[in-house]
């Protein structure tokens, strides 16, 4: 699998406060008053009694992740920043108490290598410390919120031997049935309201606020997968179709990295290159947008690229990702029925301590 990854091409830095026009909704439209946390890459890379390749330079350890999970339970006991690199945050709630987060939404790379599967079949080891980690508990090893799980292409680009090249996906695949999806005879650990078993898509709704887990990215029809982009314009149609605010995650998104495409004369994948896609193309963005316009997306979420937190603009849609999950990275949000407010941050230290990079706040009325 790759690890190098790109910079972000243009600066995102903090103080970033945007007022769109005032969109009307409905007096029916539920209140909103919600907090979550988004992290991506995980990269879980345990093999065995050790680590996957690399793994350790990379510091892709089990000790930065559970520095993380110090970091995310810790966040409701803070304040939101008042300051970012000596500079005022611009945030709505700067100096207010953070409250308790409503849940933990994972925008892919769960696990480094497509579970941590050996050739032969077992229960993938990085998948066991993923939910050992991720997955809602008590203590200073598990997260203290409900985990809503997307998949990135490290968990999904890996095949088996043949014929069972699906076995690496299917297992990844189960886990997110297994957490999300409802059944009559089966109450998974955390519900969701919409659940499409083709993509492993879902919905669900915290008040008034929609939120659609895209897994890699809506529309992939690969590596087994079907196409969610019907799906979603039907669960959008059913719960958002009244002007309420909807948030979208995924693992692409609009960074350089995230737009590689195969550059023939560098013989390797880069931003100005002209050959086939590395990882989604400019129609199957173009669709997803297309399937978005004219409801109230106030942001997408993703990740995919480790090193750079990002506040940035795709058309008229706010876009925002985090450092990798194993570098401490996280974004912090509150959205209201009136405001958004966005701060990345990331692990500071060993005893829950975080440092914000990057604010964003507007005003949704």
């Amino acid at each position: 699998m790759l690890t190098r990854r790109s910079l972000l091409a243009q600066s995102v830095g903090a103080g970033i406060s945007l007022t769109l026009p005032s969109i009307a909704r409905p007096a029916s439209v539920p209140p909103i008053n919600v907090t979550f946390l988004v992290i991506n890459d995980v990269h879980a890379c345990r093999f065995g009694d050790g680590l996957s390749p690399n793994c350790q330079s990379e510091g892709k350890t089990d000790a930065n992740l559970l520095r993380h999970i110090l970091a995310l339970n810790g966040i409701y006991h803070q304040a939101w920043p008042t300051e970012i690199a000596g500079e005022a945050s611009g945030l709505l709630l700067a100096g207010q108490p953070i409250a308790r987060p409503q849940g933990i939404i994972v925008c892919g790379d769960v696990t480094d290598d497509g579970g941590g599967q050996t050739a032969e079949f077992a229960e993938g080891s990085q998948l066991l410390e993923f939910s050992q980690r991720y997955q809602q508990g008590r203590g200073a090893d598990h997260v203290h919120f409900p985990v809503y799980v997307g998949l990135g292409n490290h968990d999904l680009d890996q095949d088996g031997r043949p014929p069972q090249i699906d076995w690496y996906r299917d297992e990844l695949r189960d886990y997110v049935q297994m957490n999300h999806k409802p059944s009559v005879f089966f109450k998974p650990l955390v519900p969701v309201d919409n659940y499409d078993e083709a993509s492993d898509n879902y919905s669900w709704n915290w008040g008034g606020l929609h939120l659609i887990q895209a897994q890699r990215y809506a529309g992939d029809n690969t590596r087994g997968s079907a196409s969610s982009l019907d799906w979603m314009k039907r669960d959008l149609e059913t719960y958002a179709s009244d002007g309420r605010p909807v948030v979208i995650f995924q693992h692409y998104g609009w960074d350089p990295f995230s737009l590689e495409r195969w550059n023939p004369e560098m013989k390797t994948f880069t931003l100005r290159g002209s050959g086939a896609p590395h990882w989604w193309g400019e129609s199957e963005r173009q669709e997803l947008l297309a399937t978005l316009e004219g409801y109230n997306v106030i942001g997408i979420f993703h990740g995919h690229e480790h090193n750079t937190p990002m506040a940035y603009r795709v058309g008229k849609l706010d876009v925002f990702k985090a450092k990798a999950a194993f570098m401490g990275g996280f974004c912090l949000v509150r959205v209201t029925s009136n405001t958004m407010d966005v701060a990345i941050g990331e692990a500071s230290d060993d005893r829950g301590g975080v440092t914000f990079s990057t604010a964003f706040s507007k005003r949704l009325t």
